[in-house]
């Protein structure tokens, strides 16, 4: 094909950008990573695959680039345009904030700078126009709005370009390209509906196809399947058609079959499976399988052997104008291959696993959805694991697949995206399609998006850019690059342990893996210190020294130590940071939280000096005792860190010290005891700091005899038995090295004095261990002795002291196996000085400690009748109790609460308790009855509520003869006020006490004497009352409102109205003698006193009694009554 002058002009152009722009950019300026030797197929399939794997492989670079940053710099652009409708859409600028902290850069955006040129200059020099579609596969092609297409080679180059101003005037702009996979075809679609073909190795037109789909429509798509002689294409009406090859006797030819008709739901964008090389024998290869995207479905067809639909998937409900999207990838499970199908409209996209089942026939799998709140315009695969996504405001997200993490987020604005909005209206050729599918052109950049060999391309207006990913090299690189240090080494760490996202470099088996991460995060620590000290503050505060040795040292110390390198930390790293004295406290005490969470046990001697200089030159003894009791301390001068211990109280670590350095469990045991034994054989009132020596001197003990290490961990197995030997011997030494005038036993004295229960609880729970080794028995037998020989007897001891130890022996010589063996007179004697009873003081001590003896087993060594007297002459009322409960004489208990101050209240609940549950005999339920009845009068005397609740619940039948039995009108006046008080809690609700008339009659003339507020209410509520007699009885105590309120009951408004008459004229009287004193007394014979306030509430009354009963009277008398109510009361009275 001969070159056209404008063709010459244009190549020449681009020959000079070349030069310019081209040739001084080179893998190493741009860090472009090279790879020797990729892995093959059969290596990767022989590494075991997981959904969790991280590793890739990583594609070479295809093209040499200019590198955009756009997270080391704020960049903005003009809003993107159509190629041909620069007024397409509006977009507004919109900032977003970059977060690499997590993850760091994980692509890496370049500019196309030679492409770009070129696409610039074709357009002013040689009128190509506006670049419209891009596709790449071993070259670059770029289509531009006047009929051209430009083919670049790896270098930037342009090689050819494909057709002339003429055939873009006839044809229209390029609307879609594709590449075969051999590289040697280009298929070029036009706005107009023409498709061309290009030989790629010398620029020949090979074909013009006119009439593979019906005319005035646009080609919207253009893909070459696997099959070199097969392709697809898809025009405006939503139709899709297969395009095949024919080459016969040397004449080409197209023939075309509709796929799908654009009558049945317009198709807007296709996709035909491509395979890999290394897969070209995948069992699905055969099928030649298709997906495509209509406006209301996903299709997946295969175009061979036949033509066959394998499924259809519809859309979720989104915005009309959402752009249909797929990608297809090969993605690595279980030991091989299968295609992934990712596919979305709006917002949620969808994967579909293809795989071939045994039988010949193709499985879709639906796998785990994404959901993202923005609606999308692009979707891409950059490796099997990782999505770049483009949302509608130009917003770019790596997201990794399994995890559904986003990753990386960048603007696109300053690309000027193309979009594909004339081609969808099919402007060209009239603008004959669908509102729905113009609507959905509105945002379809199909053609400006192309992906290869873990690479996609972006088309913009002037220029084209590219995206990869970065190798984990130049992302740690990348923070290193900002001082990012912290994250660098996250990141880093990340890589090494095997979680980190979309990883690009890492060759190899994890060992290998780790160990090239691990040597470069090494380099990163060693740098990192020696930036900070040749940026440390020369002068200032010592925080602000401290704040920014805080941002290094630990982060220095956890990364050295998660990678084992301790070496590293202590020789290469301290030595530096040990010149700062402030980095030198920060860095040993950093080691403090390792060493106290057992990651660190082992510090060299040096840095050991200097960690017990620093803590003790800064007086942090407790954190010291912390770390000493956590180190291996063999290293050190013992003596030396046994005074400090000492000096500092630090007895933990002195304990630590002697066992663990010195095999020695007995010093410390001297040591201690010398510091309470004297206070306590004095009688002196201990320190604090005492009382803490002593117990850990139990603590200790017990651990000592129960083979495990003080403060923590464990003895060695091998000193066990010679440990616990030496401990039991001590203890029971008869005196001790320092005094021979003190009382035998001094050591099981001091402990006995010092806290008697935990002692005989150390005791109990080291006997547990004691069952099969004859050595401990004896030991065993020999404490006991030595107990009772120190505290039987002994003045010295509190009655609550010796109850505890005869406990403690009760319970040891209660269990199964038991061979303790304890004179049976020793527990006599103890029963008589506990219920000893001239003694009063220490009553309720004595008698606790005698009723916990008998509860874990001590009554088996009395004789119950001579235990039963002795605690009733003590008055141990809990004691006889618990004999009689055990002789199951429930009623002779009653007595017990009755005569015991303190749990007299609890009677009534032992009572109702026994009557009322399941587990006692009709007899002892008769007796307990019997006995109830008996202290009736006593139990209505001690609380005359809960008395009427226990006979209304268990003696209602015997209420009379109860009442007989109160002799106290009072006291009878308050239990049956409430016997009869009907809301009361717990009484049951068919009780037939309160129907009884005659409980309500002796209620109210109890009431008139002791209550007469509450008779109006009582006389209101109640109805069982006899009216007659409840008449004489208000009448007999003078109560007139209550008279009145009966008479009016009965009927007897008149009677009624005369009785309040009768006390208002008493009252005036009384006022009018008295001459009208407010306040004054009046006389009255039965109602005493009234004041003067009482005046116009007695006339309330009488007019309410008026007001109540007027219907009864005749016209006359209502007019006459009127007539005075109407003078107002006092008027009328008067």
């Amino acid at each position: 094909m001969s070159e056209s002058p404008d063709c010459r002009s244009l190549l020449s152009a681009s020959s000079q950008l070349n030069l310019m722009e081209i040739d001084a950019i080179d893998d190493k300026e741009f860090d472009i990573p090279q790879v020797d030797t990729p892995p093959t197929l059969e290596s990767i399939l022989n590494e075991p695959e997981t959904e969790e794997e991280t590793f890739l492989w990583e594609d070479t670079s295809l093209l040499n680039t200019d590198p955009v940053d756009s997270h080391s710099c704020e960049t903005s652009s003009l809003a993107s345009s159509d190629s041909g409708d620069p007024a397409h859409l509006k977009r507004r600028k919109k900032t977003v904030e970059m977060n690499a902290s997590v993850h760091g850069s994980v692509l890496r955006h370049s500019l196309l700078k030679g492409i770009s040129a070129q696409i610039v200059s074709a357009a002013d020099k040689v009128d190509a126009g506006l670049p419209t579609a891009i596709t790449v596969s071993g070259v670059i092609a770029v289509g531009t709005s006047h009929g051209l297409a430009l083919v670049f080679d790896v270098n930037q180059a342009l090689r050819l370009c494909l057709g002339t101003t003429a055939t873009g005037a006839e044809f229209g702009a390029v609307s879609a390209l594709s590449i075969n996979h051999d590289c040697s075809r280009l298929l070029c679609g036009f706005a107009k509906g023409q498709i061309t073909m290009w030989d790629l190795a010398n620029g020949k037109l090979l074909r013009t196809i006119t009439d593979a789909h019906p005319p005035g429509t646009a080609i919207l798509h253009v893909k070459f399947t696997d099959d070199p002689t097969l392709a697809i294409c898809n025009d405006s009406g939503g139709s899709v058609f297969e395009l095949a090859f024919r080459r016969v006797m040397g004449m080409r030819s197209c023939d075309s079959r509709c796929l799908f008709s654009g009558s049945k739901g317009e198709v807007c964008c296709i996709e035909p499976l491509h395979t890999p090389p290394d897969l070209r024998d995948h069992p699905i290869t055969p099928y030649s399988l298709l997906a495509m995207g209509s406006l209301t479905k996903i299709l997946v067809i295969g175009l061979k052997p036949s033509l066959k639909v394998w499924m259809t998937f519809p859309y979720n409900k989104s915005d009309p104008s959402s752009v249909p999207q797929l990608a297809w990838q090969f993605v690595p499970a279980q030991k091989t291959y299968n295609p992934v199908l990712a596919f979305c409209r709006g917002d949620t996209v969808h994967f579909l696993l293809v795989k071939k089942e045994e039988a010949g026939s193709i499985h879709v799998v639906k796998q785990r959805q994404l959901h993202l709140n923005c609606d999308l315009i692009s979707l891409s695969w950059i490796s099997s694991r990782t999505l770049v996504l483009v949302n509608s405001q130009e917003q770019l997200q790596v997201v990794d697949r399994p995890s559904q993490e986003v990753l990386d987020q960048l603007d696109l604005e300053q690309v000027q995206l193309v979009y594909n909005s004339r081609h969808f209206k099919s402007l060209a050729t009239g603008g004959n399609v669908s509102e729905a599918l113009a609507l959905v052109g509105e945002k379809a950049c199909y053609e400006s998006v192309c992906s290869y060999a873990g690479q996609i391309l972006y088309l913009g207006t002037k220029s084209a850019h590219i995206m990869t990913l970065r190798n984990w090299r130049e992302r740690v690189d990348f923070l290193l690059r900002q001082e990012r240090f912290g994250e660098a080494l996250a990141l880093a760490w990340s890589f090494h342990e095997g979680t980190a996202k979309a990883v690009v470099g890492l060759y190899g088996d994890p060992g290998k893996r780790k160990g090239v991460v691990a040597d470069k995060m090494v380099e990163i620590l060693i740098l990192f210190v020696e930036r900070s000290l040749k940026r440390c503050p020369d002068q200032g505060k010592i925080q602000v020294l401290e704040q920014h040795f805080q941002e290094v040292v630990p982060v220095v110390v956890d990364y050295c130590l998660l990678l084992q390198r301790s070496d590293l930390l202590f020789e290469q790293l301290y030595s530096r940071l040990v010149e700062n004295v402030v980095s030198r406290g920060m860095f040993l005490e950093a080691l403090e939280s390792y060493i106290i969470s057992q990651r660190l046990a082992h510090l060299t001697t040096p840095i050991m000096k200097d960690l017990l200089v620093h803590y003790h030159g800064n007086g942090l003894m407790d954190r010291l005792e912390r770390l000493i009791v956590h180190l291996d301390v063999t290293s050190l001068d013992m003596q030396q860190v046994v005074q400090m211990c000492w000096e500092n109280h630090l007895y933990d670590a002195m304990i630590y010290v002697f066992n663990r350095g010195m095999n020695d469990y007995i010093t410390p045991l001297e040591k201690l005891f010398a510091e309470i034994g004297p206070h306590l054989r004095e009688g002196r009132q201990l320190t604090n700091e005492q009382v803490v020596i002593g117990n850990k001197l139990l603590v200790y003990i017990s651990c000592s005899l129960a083979g495990r290490a003080y403060p923590l961990g464990d003895i060695p197995e091998d000193l066990v038995p010679q440990v616990k030997n030496k401990v039991f011997e001590f203890l029971i030494r008869l005196h001790s090295e320092t005094s021979e005038e003190e009382e035998v036993f001094p050591f099981i004295r001091t402990l006995l004095h010092f806290d008697t229960r935990e002692f005989l609880n150390v005791l109990a729970l080291t006997f547990e261990d004691f069952r099969n080794d004859k050595q401990a028995l004896e030991y065993q037998q020999r404490i006991v002795d030595i107990l009772l020989k120190v505290m039987v007897d002994n003045p010295d001891f509190t009655p609550s002291q010796v109850g505890g130890l005869f406990t403690f022996l009760a319970r040891q010589m209660a269990k199964p196996d038991n061979t303790l063996f304890v004179n049976r007179k020793l527990f006599d004697q103890v029963l008589e000085f506990l219920c000893c009873p001239d003694d009063d003081s220490r009553h309720t001590e004595r008698q606790q400690v005698l009723l916990e003896l008998l509860h874990v087993g001590g009554v088996v060594q009395f004789d119950e009748g001579s235990l039963l007297a002795l605690a009733e002459k003590a008055e141990f009322y809990q004691i006889c109790e618990f004999l009689y409960e055990k002789q199951h004489l429930y009623e002779k208990i009653i007595d017990c609460y009755l005569r015991d101050n303190l749990r007299k209240v609890e009677v009534f609940s032992y009572i109702h308790n026994l009557l009322s549950m399941p587990g006692y005999s009709p007899a002892e339920k008769q007796n307990v009855w019997d006995k109830s009845l008996q202290h009736i009068q006593e139990l209505v005397a001690l609380d005359p509520s809960r008395s009427a609740d226990l006979v209304t619940c268990h003696f209602s039948e015997h209420v009379q003869p109860i009442l007989s039995q109160l002799e106290d009108d009072k006291l009878r006046f308050q239990f049956l006020t409430s016997l009869l008080e009907p809301s009361r809690e717990g009484r049951p609700a068919d009780s037939t006490v309160t129907l009884d008339p005659d409980l309500h009659e002796q209620q109210l003339g109890l009431l008139c004497r002791f209550d007469p507020p509450g008779l109006q209410a009582f006389l209101e509520t109640s109805q069982l009352y006899p009216l007659e007699a409840a008449i004489k009885m208000t009448e007999q105590y003078g109560h007139s409102e209550a008279t009145s309120y009966l008479l009016e009951k009965k009927g007897d408004a008149h009677g009624a109205f005369t009785v309040l008459l009768t006390k208002l004229k008493r009252i005036l009287e009384s006022i009018t003698r008295d001459g009208g004193m407010a306040g004054g007394d009046g006389g009255g014979a039965k109602d005493g006193s009234v004041p003067l306030e009482g005046l116009e509430s007695s006339l309330d009354d009488i007019i309410a009694l008026c007001q109540r009963n007027s219907q009864n009277l005749n016209q006359q008398q209502r007019e006459v009554r009127g007539h005075r109510s109407a003078q107002g009361p006092h008027t009328w009275c008067l």
